[in-house]
């Protein structure tokens, strides 16, 4: 029987603290939804520049890499772990930059999903390039993709034609990195914006849905996913970043916090007025998470 780490009074936030390769076999649970962030393998004893200062891009030894061959068999056995997971028209979101992001797409269709969208994130903040020997990286990709390619996935397009000021919003997402505010309990190194994790949920799900990450880092996946009233199960095997975890979620104990915190994520608030109007919701007493 699986312990949680941590699961929040509502049912609506669990935190499982181990590697997901050993982990997910273990429960039998389809979730509406997938985001994942996986390693990028980039620790390779370079330098970047972040907030003023010239700074290391090692991140631990989760973030090393191997060979090709070793990085293409990973992604491969991870994302078929999480198919087993997803619902029959479920959706997966992945997210990486160009040294991984062509491996996990050819690791998707391979596995039988179907490639819906390769979002660009426009970073509106991007960090300077200090070798200037070649353009500055401003944008990361997120990858869409349903389990099926014959079985149809939920998009609202309403939603997010809305979000956009009533025209059809396009791939390219031009968005900042991550606030201060959103670093009150520390930072993950690769921690992503609550406001490009709000997008994705409000595209591709209703409200008491299930979405699962099976490399939590610091859940903004599940924060972003309570904010917006869907269930989270969070996956993450380094201790540090699981008691992160936690205490973010602490936090939205505090009405107050969680109501400052949708209000400060653009999408959130333009959402709230269509989604009063919606009719459409998951079944709330859909079978809860097995431990």
């Amino acid at each position: 029987m699986i312990k949680p780490f941590y699961k929040s009074l509502d049912r609506a936030f669990t935190l499982l603290h181990g590697d997901c390769f050993e982990l997910l076999p273990q429960f039998d649970f389809k979730f509406d939804m997938i985001f994942a962030d996986p390693p990028y393998f980039l620790s390779n004893d370079g330098i970047s520049y972040q907030a003023g200062k010239i700074v290391s891009v090692n991140k631990g030894d989760w973030d090393k890499g191997g060979s090709p061959e070793q990085i293409r068999e990973f992604n491969r056995q991870w994302i078929a772990l999480c198919r087993e997971k997803l619902k029959d028209n479920g959706t997966i979101w992945i997210s990486g930059t160009y040294h991984n992001i062509f491996a996990v797409a050819n690791g998707l269709t391979d596995l039988g999903f179907k490639i819906l969208n390769v979002i660009t994130w426009a970073k509106t903040n991007p960090p300077p390039n200090i070798s200037c020997r070649y353009f500055t990286y401003s944008t990361e990709f997120i990858i869409w993709a349903r389990k099926s390619s014959k079985k149809p996935h939920y998009y609202n397009y309403e939603m997010m034609k809305h979000l956009n000021g009533g025209k059809q919003m396009t791939d390219v997402w031009r968005l900042p990195s991550i606030a201060p505010w959103e670093k009150s309990c520390g930072k993950h190194p690769t921690q992503k914006p609550l406001a490009i994790m709000a997008r994705v949920i409000l595209a591709s799900t209703n409200p008491g849905a299930w979405i699962l990450d099976p490399f939590a880092g610091s859940s903004t996946t599940g924060i972003a996913a309570n904010l917006l009233d869907r269930r989270f199960l969070g996956i993450e095997r380094e201790l540090d970043f699981v008691e992160m975890s936690r205490n973010r979620r602490l936090e939205l104990d505090n009405y107050p916090t969680r109501i400052t915190y949708r209000n400060k994520i653009k999408d959130i608030k333009l959402s709230e007025a269509i989604e009063q109007l919606s009719t459409v919701c998951e079944d709330l007493a859909t079978k809860d998470l097995p431990f």
